[in-house]
């Protein structure tokens, strides 16, 4: 297996069993369930083994990388089938705490798979036992007053996650909580393994959420059971996340991510201007009144009148055989 270069920081050489990212999950267990967590943490080795990806098509060598230090280390990028790209958050040590450098490549990934006629639809997963297990806490904690919050816009770029125009499917396996559960909640589907976990567990830090936790999930689910889980900090399982509506799926443990690129690869084969208007009336119609996302949703679907796709698709219904798109 290839390694890349070692740890950067001082403080891990000086401490490499040490773990230095502080974030959410200690005000998320009991003390004793914590202390066995953060013990077998520190045991860890200082490198991480990114998973093979499994299933068809998917299978390639395991690779072990040394903590992450530039964005392509931090933020993986796959192809693993035609027109599809999967994007790994990768700070496993970490359970891959959102810190202002990984989503800066996240988000700038991201802007290169939209650019990429190629590529039509991607997957956004996390490396290890976390999708994202929150926001980099003690980065954030750096920043002393209100002020100095404001003046950087603090956590402003992550909405760039948002405004991609082709899907992204988030595939969550283990922990999407805080900073996790809104950048999952940013992209287009999410699809849970059976043992992940969401929340928005900012309370228990005496704060709020803050990339759309509060806008988001009452959107998602309802503002009682937003409130009950914003109010509380408590967690839903993938089944309770599935049930209020939060998640689209739920998939066995260890095959989210097959799931994810399968969804993926098939949006991948219908026309992808169509596919992108789609999902922009989808999203209008979140933030509309019912005339108007009426109105929008008529103006898009007269506009694929202009689309060879749109005609290659219903002469290929007429004639009974698979439509053959060309993306324009």
């Amino acid at each position: 297996s290839r390694r890349c270069s070692p740890w950067p920081s001082v403080a891990f050489r000086r401490f490499p069993n040490k773990l230095r990212f502080v974030i959410m999950l200690p005000a998320l267990f009991r003390p004793g369930h914590f202390a066995a967590f953060r013990s077998a943490a520190c045991a860890a080795a200082p490198t991480a083994t990114v998973p093979t990806l499994l299933g068809r098509g998917l299978s390639t060598p395991g690779r072990t990388f040394a903590a992450a230090a530039s964005g392509d280390d931090l933020v993986l990028f796959d192809r693993p089938r035609p027109g599809v790209a999967v994007l790994t958050l990768n700070r496993p040590k970490a359970l891959n705490a959102l810190s202002d450098s990984l989503m800066a490549a996240l988000v700038e990934k991201l802007r290169e798979f939209d650019a990429q006629e190629d590529l039509r639809a991607a997957v956004v997963t996390g490396t290890g036992k976390a999708f994202a297990a929150g926001a980099d806490i003690k980065e954030m904690n750096s920043r002393p007053g209100y002020a100095d919050v404001r003046r950087c816009n603090m956590l402003a770029h992550w909405s760039g996650v948002s405004a991609i125009r082709k899907p992204v499917i988030a595939a969550v396996n283990g922990f999407a909580l805080g900073g996790g559960c809104e950048l999952a909640m940013s992209c287009d589907i999410i699809l849970a393994a059976e043992d992940a976990k969401f929340g928005q567990p900012e309370i228990k830090l005496g704060t709020i959420p803050g990339v759309g936790g509060t806008q988001r999930l009452i959107r998602a689910v309802g503002k009682s059971k937003a409130m009950e889980l914003i109010l509380t900090g408590d967690m839903l399982s993938a089944a309770e996340a599935e049930k209020c509506g939060l998640v689209a799926r739920v998939v066995p443990s260890g095959a989210v991510l097959d799931e994810a690129v399968n969804m993926a690869e098939k949006i991948a084969a219908f026309s992808s201007p169509v596919v992108q208007l789609a999902k922009e009336c989808v999203n209008v119609a979140a933030e509309s009144s019912l005339a108007e996302g009426l109105r929008f949703e008529r103006h898009l679907f007269h506009a694929t009148w202009a689309l060879e796709d749109r005609k290659e698709g219903f002469e290929a219904f007429a004639q009974k055989r698979q439509a053959q798109f060309k993306h324009r």
